[in-house]
């Protein structure tokens, strides 16, 4: 069976907002490939599958950081959204399934739920690796310090860097 959307694309669609990894309402769309006024229609339509654990709309702010983070307007009169995205936990995307009813959808689900499940499994795999990494601490002296310090700054994510554009007063 080939694969109908690679596993690294989904992968790259995850957010991490307000404490929770989302996706998307327009990365969603894309992977389903329906515009994303009519899955947003579809989820209007069936609110009550949808409470704010499984779906929420991001604040302005959010909006504003992810523009300058990704630079998703394109110039132009109506190039841009009029209302602001929505953002789907992996329980708002799995309940997507059961408002989305073409082959595709099931197939982009079945393979957006896998990913969710093995970034479940490397952030397990990475707290265990911490806790070990605790114990060799206590183990061992001050001389290796180091190198757990060295070892702790690799398994940290990274912190997105935000550069000012434009002139300084």
């Amino acid at each position: 069976m080939s694969v109908l959307v690679p596993r690294e694309r989904i992968e790259q669609t995850i957010l991490l907002l307000r404490g929770h990894r989302v996706m998307l309402d327009t990365d969603l769309a894309i992977l389903y490939g329906v515009p994303t006024k009519r899955l947003n229609e579809q989820v209007m339509r069936n609110k009550k599958r949808f409470p704010s654990d499984f779906m929420f709309q991001l604040s302005a702010e959010e909006v504003e950081r992810l523009r300058s983070q990704f630079a998703t307007l394109k110039p132009g009169r109506g190039q841009h959204r009029k209302y602001r995205p929505y953002a789907f936990t992996e329980q708002g995307v799995a309940m997507l399934s059961s408002v989305l009813h073409s082959e595709r959808a099931i197939q982009v689900n079945i393979a957006i739920m896998r990913a969710f499940v093995q970034l479940r499994e490397m952030i397990a795999s990475n707290k265990g690796l911490a806790r070990r990494l605790t114990e060799l601490e206590k183990k061992y002296d001050g001389q290796f310090r180091i190198v757990f310090e060295a070892i702790r700054e690799l398994m940290t994510e990274p912190q997105p860097k935000s550069r000012r554009i434009g002139f300084k007063a």
